[in-house]
């Protein structure tokens, strides 16, 4: 998730220097919060970044590192797995750091505002489907793809019409089922919904919404919701894993030190960003 967002932003520091606006602007669109609540939001969203800029940022410089000085030998589908499992589990770290500050707010919302939250999920569903669920599987795989090259362009650079052939390929060798990601997408929806009512309805104590929080989480991340998903949801996780090694594995030297130039930047932005400010 951080090195998708990532390729839409020139550079990290970007998006950092207007991160507490976007985020406040981004739950508000949702939202729509109340005058009382807004103060509390904001000091919460710049609480959240001043931790997330001393203890992520650091390892995150050390994760790109790693993959920096990785890059003129082959990877295999193992190295991408293992570099996804260590941004994951520090993801999940962030997603931790924020649950009471979630637990905060979900403690002050009206019901209509959770309704606020359930029309923007149908408005979303309705782009997803537009853009994902329609054509056929040829038209599918071709979207992807799109999304594929535009990623591994922003960190490469160019590349030739083989390496395009191959890059194809290997997109189209994972599975793919939209309609299974939408389903996840609505029951995580619909689940989050349930726990914001309940919330709302019950008052618990601010320790129990924080449980209530952390167990969505749980449920809906770490263990992906439905047993029955579970073997897609891995074999699309590994299909991806292939997929990048081989593109790094095809790049040319050129295109290595394009990529390493980039990663270098978003090593100093991070070094930058977390530096104590004096």
């Amino acid at each position: 998730m951080m090195m998708c967002w990532l390729a839409g932003c020139s550079a990290l520091k970007l998006g950092y220097s207007n991160g507490e606006s976007v985020a406040y602007w981004w739950l508000n669109s949702y939202i729509d919060f109340e005058q009382d609540q807004r103060p509390m939001v904001k000091q919460h969203i710049a609480d959240f970044f001043a931790w997330h800029r001393q203890n992520q940022l650091p390892e995150y410089a050390q994760l790109v590192m790693s993959e920096q000085k990785r890059l003129p030998r082959n990877l295999t589908q193992a190295d991408v797995l293992a570099d996804y499992e260590a941004f994951r589990k520090r993801f999940m770290l962030s997603v931790e750091q924020a649950l009471p500050y979630f637990a905060d707010l979900a403690l002050t919302l009206q019901p209509h505002q959770i309704a606020n939250i359930e029309k923007k999920f149908a408005s979303n569903n309705e782009a997803y489907r537009k853009d994902n669920l329609r054509g056929d599987l040829e038209d599918r795989q071709l979207n992807r793809y799109k999304k594929v090259m535009k990623q591994a362009e922003y960190w490469f650079g160019n590349f030739s019409r083989d390496q395009e052939r191959q890059i194809r390929a290997a997109s189209d060798a994972r599975p793919l089922n939209n309609e299974v990601w939408m389903a996840i997408r609505v029951r995580r929806q619909q689940d989050l919904l349930a726990v914001l009512r309940k919330i709302q309805r019950e008052k618990p104590s601010r320790n129990e919404t924080i449980s209530l929080l952390r167990r969505y989480v749980d449920t809906n991340f770490e263990h992906y919701g439905n047993p029955d998903q579970v073997p897609f949801l891995d074999a699309s996780r590994d299909g991806a894993a292939r997929m990048v090694a081989q593109i790094v594995n095809i790049a040319t030297p050129a295109q290595k030190e394009h990529a390493y130039k980039k990663m270098q930047q978003w090593i100093e932005d991070c070094r930058s960003l977390s530096a104590p400010k004096h």
